[in-house]
């Protein structure tokens, strides 16, 4: 019993004079593995003897977390460290692009750390889940942009980060459809207002009739009377069919265009004689008894040597006769025709054709001659007698 008393005492001794062992501390340096045995247990000192330096952007973790600073007390074994070294990334962003430096093991990561807020409607490529490794990377950020977007009576707020109007519609799921546009263009960048605007197209066959319209032709005739006419075949309106595109945006008819015309019915031509028959006749106006050989409603006004129109005055005519009464005055051409010839005027009497109106346009028109000293205005329709004989070339048409 004593001998065995005597052997634990002998063994205690011995273990309490054996020096305890240090922790282990792995140090994980891109390739690098280094292994200490130390009792230092700050981020700091424990880099220092294993002569590390980090970079201004490097980053270490401790079990796999980041370390909080280098003065950070670590507790706990085993200790496991890694250094995760910043690399150079190209960010290509719309203002341009830059070089950053980040140890940040993901895209997404990277651009938290620039201070940029990803959402879900931001272009990212490659993709934020992509890995940074030590290979040169370009990372292309297009921010997603506030955008209101007005189609089929209803708007829209979004936003985007489409290169092209068509693809932010197509994003929204308002796709451009046929002859549908949008303003701007489907294939212009998106608009510094963030306004778009979707026209809905549509498009309609339609059938229409259109009346044409017949034409007349004067041809004379020895069997009408002089100063009348006589429909020989009264004409017939034409009809042609139309195919006319009708084009809608909105709902709101905006153009019609005539693609083709055929022709269904032509039209048939109206032949109208004139009279050429002359008749001589008497009658008895004013109590005179006269021969005439054409009657004529005209519009009869009046006119003296100082009541020309012009501020002078002149008694001579255009057949160079003296203006008083009996001389009386009918459109230039008629003048020239019917110079000479005699007439019968109710409420004036006889007269002779001596003078060009250059005013008496319009309509059949006489001008009534007078003296400054009996002149009587007219102005009112009258019949004029054309009186015997017939002239050798007669005037048909008076209008």
């Amino acid at each position: 019993m004593f001998r065995r008393m005597l052997a634990l005492l002998f063994a205690l001794l011995l273990t309490a004079c054996q020096p305890a062992v240090l922790p282990v501390v792995t140090i994980l340096d891109g390739e690098q593995v280094i292994t200490l045995q130390t009792e230092e247990r700050t981020l700091q000192g424990l880099l220092a003897q294993a002569g590390i330096t980090l970079g201004v952007h490097d980053d270490v973790l401790v079990n796999g977390k980041p370390a909080a600073s280098l003065d950070q007390r670590l507790e706990g074994t085993p200790l496991v460290l890694q250094i995760r070294r910043a690399v150079t990334v190209t960010l290509v962003t719309p203002q341009g692009e830059r070089q950053i430096q980040t140890s940040a093991f993901t895209v997404g990561e990277a651009l938290r750390q620039e201070g940029i807020q990803l959402t879900a409607s931001d272009r990212i490529d490659p993709p934020p889940a992509s890995p940074i490794t030590n290979s040169p990377i370009a990372i292309h950020y297009n921010p997603a942009r506030p955008l209101t977007i007005t189609a089929d009576g209803k708007t829209l707020q979004t936003a985007s980060s489409a290169r092209t109007v068509g693809e932010a519609l197509a994003e929204a799921g308002i796709p451009l459809l046929g002859l549908d546009y949008s303003l701007p263009s489907e294939h212009e960048a998106l608009p510094a207002d963030g306004q778009i605007r979707v026209v809905r197209v549509s498009e309609a066959i339609v059938l229409t009739q259109k009346s044409i319209p017949f034409e007349s032709e004067l041809v004379a005739s020895a069997d009408v009377p002089l100063d009348q006419t006589q429909i020989l075949s009264p004409g017939e309106n034409g009809l042609s069919v139309q195919r006319v595109r009708v084009r809608y945006e909105d709902g709101a008819e905006v153009s019609r265009v005539v693609e083709e015309e055929t022709l269904a019915r032509p039209p048939k031509k109206r032949i109208l004689a004139y009279g050429t028959k002359v008749e001589i006749k008497t009658a008895v106006v004013d109590g005179v008894t006269i021969e005439y050989w054409r009657a004529v409603q005209m519009y009869a006004t009046s006119y003296s040597p100082c009541r020309l129109g012009i501020p002078t005055c002149g008694s001579t005519t255009a057949s160079g006769k003296t203006l008083q009464k009996g001389v009386v005055a009918l459109r230039t051409d008629l003048y020239r025709a019917m110079r000479g010839q005699p007439l019968y005027i109710p409420g004036y009497g006889f007269a002779t054709v001596e003078d060009a109106c250059g005013g008496c346009v319009g309509k059949p028109w006489i001008d009534l001659g007078y003296s400054d000293d009996d002149f009587q205005g007219w102005h009112g329709w009258v019949t004029v007698y054309f009186l015997t004989p017939v002239p050798p070339v007669i005037v048909y048409n008076l209008d």
